[in-house]
């Protein structure tokens, strides 16, 4: 067999962001997880999903109290 019939495949090592195994992964393909933890946390309710900016529920008025003991109120996210 000549090498221009052979397929190369590069790898490299990487650690697994859950349990810390090591495993080889092909070159810049960015899975962060081992094929086991793949498999354990595929059933979990959010995998997969990105979780956006956690915003904090409010009427739209904010207090804001100070150090020197004034509070201010902001109404409507207006400053």
């Amino acid at each position: 067999m000549e090498i221009g019939d052979w397929e190369i495949v590069r790898l490299e090592l990487k650690y697994c962001e859950r349990c810390g195994r090591l495993w080889l992964r092909q070159r810049e393909a960015g899975e962060v997880y081992c094929g086991r933890c793949i498999s354990e946390i595929s059933d979990y309710p959010l995998y997969g999903r990105r979780i956006g900016r956690l915003r904090l529920q409010t009427d739209g008025t904010l207090e804001i109290g100070g150090h020197d003991g004034t509070v201010r109120l902001i109404d409507g996210g207006q400053a």
